[in-house]
């Protein structure tokens, strides 16, 4: 199990690594802008799952690993070559950040469950949840504030709620299979993601008409 967690760990930490250097690189970000974004959406989601677990220091400082495959990461995607395709090609960013932000949002969701079942086996359904959901989300949301977007969570098809179906699901299974707890939980979510995306599912949203006061 443990060899199987780090290898999904490593593939969520690249998927989220591109995905926030991407959005460095439509903001105009230096070098090191992008490598923020890049490390700061692949491990920002674990150090907030870890400090409401009370693992203190979080994972990423004990295993330095996942900050320096997100620096690497989002330095190949700085490349001259690659960077010019995905800013000139809207199709392209398009898919790379859904593809990338899904599988780190579907992956991310699950290791945060399992996190929490590794500290202790007492916690409650909703606590394995709530944390899954903010370890998957959290990551993304703190790329969006930083590159002054509103966090795709909020605006962007179905989001967060791909990540609570993938938790629960995996948290039902976990009984059954760990591993198979795991993998549904992140396929579920992945699914949900591209789903939404290419039937255009959205919540409800307010809609404030011109002249209406609140």
């Amino acid at each position: 199990m443990g060899t199987f967690i780090f290898v999904i760990e490593i593939i969520g930490t690249v998927a989220f690594a591109v995905s926030g250097a991407i959005t460095g690189i439509k903001k105009n970000m230096d070098i090191f802008g992008v490598m923020t974004l890049g490390v700061v959406t692949s491990v920002g989601g674990g150090i907030i799952r870890d400090l409401i677990l009370g693992i203190t220091p979080p994972g990423m400082f004990a295993r330095p690993i996942y900050a320096i495959v997100a620096t690497v990461c989002s330095i190949i995607v700085f490349i001259p070559a690659i960077r010019r395709i995905l800013v000139k090609n809207h199709r392209a960013y398009e898919f790379m950040m859904l593809l990338m932000d899904s599988l780190g949002l579907g992956i991310f969701t699950v290791v945060g469950i399992q996190t929490a079942y590794t500290v202790s086996s007492g916690y409650g359904i909703f606590l394995l949840i709530f944390v899954g959901v903010l370890s998957g989300v959290g990551g993304g949301v703190l790329r969006d504030v930083l590159a002054g977007n509103t966090p795709y969570i909020f605006v962007k098809h179905i989001y967060a709620c791909a990540s609570i179906a993938g938790a629960v699901v995996c948290t039902l299974l976990w009984d059954l299979n760990s591993t198979y707890a795991i993998i549904a939980g992140a396929v579920l979510t992945v699914v949900i993601r591209f789903l939404a995306a290419h039937f255009r599912w959205k919540l409800p949203r307010a809609r404030i008409r011109d002249g209406e006061n609140l």
